[in-house]
């Protein structure tokens, strides 16, 4: 939600910041994201090691109380130059992915993990039901206050943490701390003693890499085509959220115990390049609704691809198993944002083809690529008899 309540209001903050046009203000956005995320790179797999080694709850609400700290930063933040410091600090405490799942893996079955995995999806589509709408409500006052906002709410998960969660890690699966395994070159190379898995990681890696057309340039992209408010672009935010909501928390589970990770997963990723496509070619704002619904049985690939991983994976090497994703993630994550902000700001500049749509149009390649490489995957695993 946190996230969510900023989405709405960042072209407006950088246009305060540096009064610069929406082509150029997605550019810098691109730059910021990049940032973030060359962080979260580095620190995603070391928080992933120390919660293999001290447990899960020291790591996750240490990283709260700074997350939370860096968004009382970004609501201060007098000139551009501040804004990249944030988001290099929220690089570093954002980085709970590989311990935040690995929680879940210490505490589900195989045949839980997905289903459960879809909560953790359902949770962040709750945030985007709420976040944005309220982020961009908050943001016709001001583009500050829904930062203010993300911090106080930050800062009351860690408190609800302190006093409600419990350690998930017994010590028995616990193992020593190694800056070998711990930095994101050595946490992907750690992870391909289980090569069964690499094709499945790479199928993520790429769906990630398409996904950061959502992220880079969402609000840039309606504002372009149909000039949509911080409040209206909060409001679609929040429909996907739903969308989100509905197939990973309602659906996941059922879909998955009764067809397995591979059927749903598959289905995704074909809903994604129709998504992907209509998203480039919509014009108006009810044809960018219609594939916002759409685009939400996406949900189904990610939680079922990770669970199929985990099952083939042992249990004191699962938080770094979720390093390697994370790592893969923020690699996407320093990537895609300056492809995908470069590309937007060619096509909308005014001084050549005017296209805002064409990052849409190299994310559904993205996840045809995808497909390929999660067919090679479950086939080679299928051969091998892994576990699937």
């Amino acid at each position: 939600m946190g996230v969510g309540l900023i989405l709405p209001v960042m072209p407006g903050l950088i246009n305060e910041l540096s009064d610069l046009p929406n082509s150029r203000a997605a550019e810098i956005a691109g730059y910021i994201l990049f940032t973030y995320a060359a962080m979260q790179f580095v620190c995603a797999p070391v928080l992933g090691g120390l919660s293999d080694r001290f447990g899960r709850r020291p790591v996750l609400l240490l990283a709260l109380l700074g997350f939370s700290a860096d968004y009382f930063v970004m609501a201060v933040a007098p000139t551009l130059f501040w804004l990249f410091i944030a988001r290099m600090i929220s690089g570093v405490f954002g980085a709970t992915f590989p311990a935040a799942n690995a929680c879940l893996v210490d505490i589900s079955s195989a045949e839980q993990r997905a289903r459960n995995f879809g909560f953790t999806g359902a949770a962040v589509g709750l945030g985007f039901v709420f976040g944005p709408a309220f982020g961009g409500l908050l943001g016709e006052y001001g583009p500050r206050l829904p930062f203010v906002v993300s911090g106080f709410l930050t800062l009351g998960v860690a408190i609800y943490g302190y006093f409600r969660f419990p350690e998930t890690l017994a010590p028995e699966h616990r193992r020593p701390f190694d800056w070998k395994r711990a930095n994101p070159f050595g946490s992907l190379l750690s992870i391909s003693r289980f090569p069964v898995v690499i094709p499945i990681l790479l199928a993520i890696f790429l769906v990630q890499f398409a996904n950061q057309s959502y992220v880079s340039i969402w609000a840039f992209f309606t504002i372009e085509v149909v000039n949509w408010s911080p409040l209206a672009i909060g409001l679609s935010a929040g429909v996907y959220g739903i969308t989100m909501v509905i197939v990973q928390g309602g659906l996941t589970g059922p879909v998955v115990k009764r067809y397995g990770e591979v059927y749903p997963a598959l289905v995704s990723l074909l809903i994604g390049i129709l998504t992907f496509f209509g998203l480039a070619f919509a014009s108006s704002g009810s044809m960018i609704y219609f594939w916002i619904v759409v685009g939400g049985f996406t949900g189904f690939a990610f939680p079922a691809m990770q669970a199929l991983m985990t099952k083939n994976v042992p249990e004191d090497s699962q938080g770094e198993l979720q390093g390697a994703i994370a790592s893969s993630f923020s690699l996407t994550a320093i990537v895609g944002p300056l492809l995908m902000t470069q590309l937007f700001g060619s096509f909308t500049r005014g001084d050549g083809v005017h296209f805002p749509g064409a990052p849409f149009v190299g994310g559904a390649v993205l996840i045809v690529l995808a497909l390929c490489a999660f067919g090679y995957g479950t086939r080679s695993m299928r051969r091998r008899g892994a576990t699937t």
